[in-house]
């Protein structure tokens, strides 16, 4: 499957933006999907996660409360929606899917979307 993020943008703090993660190549519904963040000088971090029926939502303690991670798979895509956005969610934000047929935690990656936050 390939990946796609977008969304990202310059915002100021306290405001939304909204990413998207368009998937193409395999039937979406197959895969638990997550965002996860990297900041400059930082290691990558993981922000949400969304069970393959969207039953089940993870979040990073860091944006619980602010973000929300939806998923449409007759459109192949993944959502996340961020609310009252910090100078700290500052980072490139990129997809990933996790294939339940192996071992490995999220085996595809998408290029990210960059996310800039002013105070």
């Amino acid at each position: 499957v390939q990946l796609q993020a977008s969304g990202g943008g310059l915002v100021q703090a306290g405001g939304s933006l909204r990413l998207s993660c368009a998937a193409s190549g395999r039937t979406l519904s197959r895969y638990q999907m997550g965002w996860f963040r990297q900041a400059p000088g930082k290691e990558r971090e993981f922000v949400a996660s969304i069970t393959r029926n969207s039953i089940n939502k993870y979040y990073g303690d860091s944006v619980k409360g602010r973000f929300t991670i939806s998923r449409d798979n007759a459109k192949f895509t993944v959502y996340l929606q961020m609310n009252s956005l910090r100078p700290d969610d500052t980072a490139v934000y990129t997809c990933a899917a996790d294939d339940p047929a192996t071992t490995t935690a999220y085996d595809y990656w998408g290029q990210g979307t960059q996310v800039t936050v002013s105070s």
